[in-house]
């Protein structure tokens, strides 16, 4: 089963690429990128894949056990079209294309001066060989960096500024994930990206580890009565878990002034850097005052990416934008 439709999976590949790609790049004097087109198609409907896993598991269990349940769910499609833009890789792989040649380049001059830079497998020569390990070793990695650019996104006035717009949503489902300002977007996207090629990951497990990230951050947002127990809530960001770091009011504390539960995939990352918080109830979501205007919960996609830059400028020009941000009138207020 599994090996016919990974050849199902390569055969649409190379369909697309002979009859789509490949003709106007060559036309157009572009063959020194086909690989790199080979390999976007490959995240193209990988992307495609998750989407259609993603929606056909869990929007049955929003269905099934919803944590609220709307009449009108109009505020929620913008989501989706957020969504198709970052799970069919369009940000995401583009980042990765304009960062592999300069890591490339840099990587050839410091080799050329006699200067290996050591990589993962340098430290650990074990994974060289196995590559399950090397996956799993290569995730752990992104994740920990994943809570840090999260972490901060909450506390640099500018960086909350477009992250906002992600909070700004009230109603959260499986598509609450990719609702991000495309300049936030860009920015995640180096962030990742930039610490995937400097640790060594080729571009084939590039894919696959993004698409783990984003297939249990679809899971984590889901607006479904979920929980993983006590000890599964260790193991792995839930629904309940991660509802918390939404939540209109926040949890009392100085140590939750810039938000809780940051992580991505491992909620031991906020258990070790003291912003864990395991509340059992399921709090109202979304974003109270500053620094988005209150229609930045319904209102459409390019409004939502003028608001964000309004309120990204604002806080440039502010005197305390670097400030570690009292952030006042924010979503813990």
């Amino acid at each position: 089963m599994i090996d016919a439709l990974t050849e199902a999976f390569v055969r649409v590949q190379g369909w697309m690429f002979d009859r789509l790609v490949q003709p106007p790049l060559l036309a157009l004097g572009l063959g020194s990128h086909l690989e790199m087109a080979f390999d976007g198609i490959q995240f193209f409907l990988a992307g495609v894949l998750q989407i259609g896993v993603a929606y056909l598991l869990l929007r049955p269990l929003e269905a099934w056990r919803p944590v609220e349940v709307w009449p009108d769910r109009r505020a929620v499609r913008v989501d989706v079209l957020y969504s198709l833009l970052d799970r069919l890789g369009i940000i995401p792989l583009a980042v990765f294309a304009l960062l592999a040649p300069l890591f490339a380049a840099i990587d050839g001059w410091l080799r050329l001066h006699d200067i290996i830079p050591p990589q993962l497998e340098d430290f650990l020569p074990a994974l060289e060989t196995r590559p399950l390990l090397c996956f799993l070793v290569y995730l752990l990695v992104l994740d920990f960096a994943e809570y840090w650019r999260h972490r901060l996104s909450h506390v640099l006035r500018w960086w909350w500024a477009l992250h906002a717009i992600h909070h700004s949503q009230r109603r959260m489902t499986l598509w609450t994930d990719s609702r991000n300002h495309l300049l936030e977007d860009l920015i995640g996207g180096f962030w990742f990206a930039s610490i995937a090629l400097l640790i060594g990951v080729p571009p084939g497990q590039f894919i696959g580890l993004l698409l783990v990230v984003k297939t249990v951050e679809n899971l984590a947002h889901v607006n479904a009565r979920l929980s993983f127990g006590s000890r599964g809530e260790s193991l792995l960001v839930s629904p309940r878990y991660h509802r918390w770091h939404h939540a209109l009011e926040l949890p009392a504390g100085d140590r939750y002034r810039h938000g809780c539960n940051f992580a991505v995939l491992l909620p031991v990352w906020d258990q070790l850097f003291g912003t864990q918080y395991r509340g059992q109830e399921l709090p109202r979501c979304g974003l109270a005052g500053d620094p988005l205007p209150p229609d930045a919960a319904s209102s459409g996609f390019w409004r939502q990416q003028r608001q964000g830059l309004q309120a990204f400028a604002a806080a440039l020009w502010s005197r305390d934008s670097a400030a570690d941000g009292q952030r006042e009138g924010t979503h813990a207020r």
